[in-house]
């Protein structure tokens, strides 16, 4: 049972656990995805795998390219293409936002997690994002171990 201030609840599916290492995210979005049946049923077994994935815009629409769904078992000849490109549906001003964003400001579309929403639709968090450069990625990495350092002495501490 659900209260009315409870978050929604998320079965993530696959995630891109480098991204926010290698890119500064600027804004995130919901996307839906165009899948069929054989990759659904395969999605729900949990083996996606977006880690080399990335989105480009083509004709106006946006896509997501180099997902990794496995073949689904049981649907022997009936199954689907593992890596095919797979359309993303937004509404029409985030894609014009997303696609001027790429255009002009040189940032990258970045996958972040596929999940299951509560409606049991396939979601994909996209990110816009700019790369970073060798040093922020230092940067970032000290910041994580200080962290890390700090909750370590605070627990030893009380």
């Amino acid at each position: 049972m659900s209260k009315a201030g409870d978050k929604p609840q998320r079965r993530i599916v696959a995630e891109n656990r480098k991204a926010r290492f290698n890119y500064e995210i600027i804004d995130t979005f919901e996307a839906g995805l165009v899948l069929t049946g054989t990759e659904v049923k395969s999605l729900r077994e949990g083996k996606a795998n977006i880690a080399e994935s990335y989105a480009t815009e083509e004709g106006g629409e946006i896509w997501l390219i180099n997902s990794y769904l496995p073949e689904y078992l049981q649907a022997n000849r009936f199954n689907h293409e593992t890596r095919r490109r797979r359309k993303l549906l937004l509404n029409k001003r985030e894609v014009r936002k997303l696609i001027g964003a790429v255009q002009r400001e040189g940032m990258s579309l970045i996958p972040l997690k596929i999940y299951f929403n509560d409606r049991g639709r396939a979601k994909l968090e996209l990110a816009l994002g700019k790369g970073k450069k060798l040093h922020d990625k230092r940067e970032t990495e000290k910041k994580r171990d200080w962290d890390r350092q700090k909750a370590r002495l605070l627990r030893e501490k009380g």
